[in-house]
């Protein structure tokens, strides 16, 4: 029950309690998505000119391409100092195109941004962008229907039938605001990758996409008058997993169910090989205290056949994991 893979089995039980479809995007008039961290350097174009507001709500306006780099407390834009931590750009109605620089690496394994072009976004909205040790954060600020028709075809195929089209979309929906409420104190609501759901901008929107999103406008899936937790999966392996085994807590609507619609998924077996030294590695950089291991047991398995929890022993005595702690150990 991996979060935010492309949807096959979406992993909310529909109850009897009060779980339901609201509609629940009133309080959310725009989503802060994290597009990329540790940035040195980006490029931000638009059809026309840009314009940039910093913390205090000083502006100007600048040509219809600019280049940022992080400088000492603040940034070069267009090679122009501006002492401040947080910058925002400002596009028209036709939104902005955000381009990284594809990292390349010194000898040492540090990552440098090179001059050739890498990684693009063509986004609605505005870029916001926060000074954070060496880098920049790059957020993008946006309208929450025009972030859930960037997420539908990064984690479906707009080829899908259209009502499971609108379950993804209901899903993307919600899973945001849920987060929303979860991020007051950080500087961005959800990511643009599979740490929470896969986000492209403006990139794969189709007819089909945007029916979608249009006929399910607003709605949400909630319990106790609340976005759920709407965490959903390509791969269920024929069971889904209780969220208490996943992470550690227990909702309702997040039991473990049936679910037979993925026997041809490329990911229903696989298999990862890794050292041990590798995992005693990972384990301590996650805080575990670990020495040299000689076996690892299984303790207890899950109802849908998966390990629970084992047993490490290892030359500083025994560890017991849970199994979702182990698959993050090694990647």
């Amino acid at each position: 029950m991996k979060k935010l893979r492309s949807g096959v089995c979406l992993t909310l039980v529909m109850g009897a309690w009060l779980l339901g479809l609201s509609s629940g995007v009133e309080a959310a008039e725009s989503i802060r998505v994290l597009l990329a961290a540790e940035v040195l350097r980006l490029d931000i174009r638009s059809d026309g000119p840009l314009w940039a507001t910093d913390v205090n709500g000083r502006g100007q306006t600048l040509r219809a391409s600019v280049q940022v780099l992080a400088a000492d407390k603040g940034f070069f834009v267009n090679s122009v100092r501006m002492q401040t931590d947080q910058l925002t750009i400002h596009g028209g109605e036709q939104g902005l195109t955000v381009t990284f620089p594809r990292p390349s690496r010194k000898p040492n394994g540090a990552a440098v941004s090179s001059g050739d072009s890498g990684t693009e976004f063509s986004v609605s909205g505005l870029i916001h962008l926060v000074r954070r040790g060496k880098g920049i954060l790059v957020i993008n600020r946006v309208d929450v229907e025009e972030y859930v028709k960037g997420v539908v075809p990064a984690e479906v195929s707009s080829t899908w039938h259209p009502e499971m089209l609108k379950a993804q979309a209901v899903a993307a929906r919600t899973y945001v605001l849920y987060q929303q409420m979860l991020s007051a104190t950080r500087d961005y609501d959800v990511a643009s990758t599979v740490q929470d759901q896969v986000y492209r901008g403006k990139q794969g929107i189709d007819a089909g996409i945007l029916r979608a999103v249009e006929d399910t406008r607003g709605l949400v899936v909630t319990y106790d008058g609340a976005p759920i937790y709407a965490a959903f999966s390509s791969t269920a392996a024929g069971l889904t997993e209780d969220a208490m085994n996943v992470w550690s807590k227990d909702y309702p609507y997040l039991k473990g169910v049936e679910c037979p619609f993925d026997l041809m998924s490329p990911f229903y077996q696989w298999k990862s090989s890794f050292t041990v030294d590798t995992l005693e590695q990972n384990l301590r950089q996650q805080g575990f205290s670990v020495g040299t291991i000689a076996t690892m047991t299984p303790l207890s398995f899950s109802r849908g056949g998966r390990i629970a929890k084992l047993r490490v022993l290892h030359s500083g005595g025994e560890l017991v994991l849970r199994g979702e702690e182990l698959r993050k150990a090694v990647g």
